[in-house]
Formats: structure tokens, C-alpha cells, sequence
């Protein structure tokens, strides 16, 4: 019998490889080479916002604007006029005011209807305050105060009552309203002093104070839209309030900010008209937030928000005062007029939707 004999097992290492695939083997079953293959995409770039951007939905509105004035130039000799201009920068300062402070609702996709009201309100307050007694820049900052408050509540109604912008400011508009008619007995508040009605109608350098105001705000406004974190941020609540939230924007305070803004301008506002016509009157700006929408769609802004700049509701407001300006000198009838601005919003916002369906293509 054979005698068994134990080996230690020898250690052996085992090598695999993955089989080419028969998609891999070439026509003489030789390997491919493959392919590379495609690294994980990450997030799609985010656009963003340039002056051109900005200068091409403003370019529309200066179009208008430039033609409105070479037509008026050639057919009244008044237009061009200096008494002519200043009363024209007069009248569309008032307007540019306010419609910069619905531009920032606007742009996060929200509206104040209450813009009119609160500039009566503001206005006969102001006068009446004077009337009382009070020193001028008191009676002018406690003005410009209550549309502040007033801006604050309805960005309240807003964002914390999670009212409709539509219905908050429209309640808003008949408070104001009815609050303005109570206080003054629907009365006009006359009797102001003459440094008040300086401040609107006086000039400095020839340059009527108004034009300066409004130049300022607009100003002011550019620069917040378009250079600091807060513009960015109402840009983004305006294109999506969900995203903006997730990337860590203060919706909310965004939103009660722009209108407490829009109060505050509407104030401002009141204040000069008040200033302006030398009397408080408890029906003053009515029909004025129409206008100051109006100045914002025609001077490029989309009501669907995250589009439109302070220079182009400036110059949708300019368009509106050199228009009815014009009427005026060449005696056309007034209600011609509502007509062509009519026209000019709906052109203008079917423009602006055929810019967004061609993008939506595009992409």
C-alpha cells in the first residue's frame, strides 16, 4: 500500500479581467479601445443679468420716447420751450417717483394698487400738519412716514396674511382713501407757507427741485438694482420665490421691504404734489397707480417680475408726460390720448411675451 504524503497547499493568486464585450471586439476580435467615458455634469451655469440685458428692455421704451419728441419738436414751437420743459419735468417727476416704487413690487411679481391713495393720504396730511402748526420738515418726514407704514402693513398682508398682492393693496387703496376723506372732511387744506411750496416749485441752477428728486431716486434705485445684494435678491424673489428661499434669500423681508419702498415713494410723493399745487387735497392721486403701472410695462418691465430696471419706468413715465404734454399743445383731445398709452401697454406686453416665448424656445 503507497504511503500518503502530506504538501502543504501552495498559495496561489487568482487574476481576473472583465471579457471584452462583443460591442468591444473589432472584426478580427481585437479589443477597442474605449471610450472616455462622460464626466458627471454638474450645475447648469447660472445666467446672469447684464447692462445689455438691462439696456436691450430699455431700448424699446427710448425708441417711443425719441420719436414722441421729434414729432412734437416739429409740429408745436412751444414744445421745446423752456417754460414748456419745466413744467413738463415738473409734471412727469411725480409720476417717476412712484412708478420707481412700484417697479420693486413689480419685479417680485407683486402690485400695489394703493399708490394713489397713499400719496392723498400723505399729501393732505402733510398739509394739514402745517396748517397746525408744525415746522416744515417735521410735518414733511411724518408725511413721507405714513406711507412708509402703510407700505410696511400691506407687505405684512403680503407675506404674514398670505393675501393676493391684488387684494391686500386694493383694501389698502379704500382705506387710504376713506381715511384721507374723514380727516379732511373731503375738504381741500389750504394755507400752507411759502417755504413749503419752495421745495416743488422752487429751481436750483435753473433745474427745477422736482426733476432733481426724481433724478436722484431713480438714481439711487439703479444703483440698489443693479450693484448690491439687495437687488439681487428682488430680482431673485421675483423669478422664483421657492428657489430664492432654498438659496438662502429672506423672501419675506424682501417682500415687505419693496413695499414699505413703495409706500415710503408714495409718501414722497404726496408730499411734493402737496408742495407743488400749494394746497392738501383729499382726492389727489386718483388713478395714479394705473399711471405708475403703466410707466413700468411700457418702460420694459414684465409683470410676471424679475424684469425691468428704475431707468426704463423712468422713461415709461417720461413717454406718458411728453404724450400728454404734446396733447396739450396741439389741442388733441384728451381722451385720444388714453387711447395711444392704452396701445403702448398692450404692444409693449406683447412684445415682452413674445421675448419670453422665444427664449423658452431657444432653451
Amino acid at each position: 500500500m503507497p504511503k500518503l504524503i502530506w504538501r502543504e497547499p501552495i498559495a496561489t493568486t487568482t487574476i481576473t479581467s472583465r471579457q471584452p464585450t462583443g460591442e468591444e471586439l473589432g472584426p478580427d476580435a481585437v479589443p477597442r479601445a474605449r471610450e472616455p467615458e462622460p464626466e458627471p455634469k454638474g450645475e447648469a451655469p447660472r445666467r446672469v443679468v447684464t447692462l445689455g440685458d438691462i439696456a436691450g428692455r430699455e431700448s424699446g421704451g427710448l425708441v417711443v420716447l425719441l420719436v414722441a419728441v421729434g414729432i412734437l419738436t416739429l409740429a408745436s414751437d412751444e414744445f421745446l420751450t423752456g417754460n414748456n420743459l419745466a413744467n413738463l419735468a415738473r409734471q412727469v417727476a411725480i409720476f417717476g417717483i412712484i412708478a420707481v416704487g412700484q417697479l420693486l413690487v413689480i419685479l417680485t411679481a407683486g402690485i400695489d394698487l394703493s399708490v394713489g391713495s397713499v400719496l392723498g393720504l400723505s399729501g393732505a396730511s402733510t398739509a394739514q400738519f402745517l396748517v397746525a402748526g408744525m415746522p416744515i420738515w417735521p410735518a414733511l418726514l411724518l408725511g413721507v412716514g405714513i406711507g412708509t407704514v402703510l407700505g410696511i402693513v400691506n407687505g405684512l398682508l403680503v407675506t404674514r396674511a398670505l393675501l393676493p398682492p391684488f387684494i391686500a393693496t386694493l383694501g389698502m387703496l379704500g382705506i387710504a382713501r376713506g381715511i384721507v376723506l374723514v380727516t379732511t372732511d373731503a375738504q381741500t387744506v389750504q394755507g400752507l407757507p411759502a417755504g413749503f411750496q419752495a421745495i416743488a416749485n422752487g429751481t436750483i441752477l435753473g433745474i427745477p427741485n422736482l426733476l432733481i428728486v426724481a433724478a436722484l431716486v431713480t438714481g439711487v434705485m439703479w444703483f440698489v438694482l443693479s450693484r448690491t445684494v439687495f437687488g439681487r435678491y428682488i430680482y431673485a424673489v421675483g423669478s422664483n420665490p421657492e428657489s430664492a428661499r432654498l438659496a438662502g434669500v429672506p423672501v419675506r423681508m424682501v417682500t415687505i421691504s419693496v413695499y414699505a419702498i413703495s409706500g415710503l415713494l408714495a409718501g414722497l410723493g404726496g408730499v411734493l404734489l402737496a408742495s407743488r399745487l400749494g394746497a392738501g387735497i383729499p382726492t389727489a392721486g386718483t388713478g395714479f397707480e394705473l399711471n405708475a403701472i403703466a410707466a413700468c410695462v411700457i418702460g420694459g418691465a414684465s409683470l410676471f417680475g424679475a424684469k425691468g430696471s428704475a431707468i426704463g419706468a423712468a422713461t415709461g413715465a417720461l413717454i406718458m408726460g411728453v404724450l400728454n404734454n404734446g396733447g396739450n399743445l396741439l389741442a388733441i383731445n384728451a381722451f385720444y390720448l388714453q387711447i395711444a398709452i392704452g396701445v403702448l401697454i398692450l404692444v409693449a406686453v406683447g412684445f415682452d411675451q413674445l421675448n419670453t416665448r422665444r427664449s423658452a424656445t431657444a432653451g
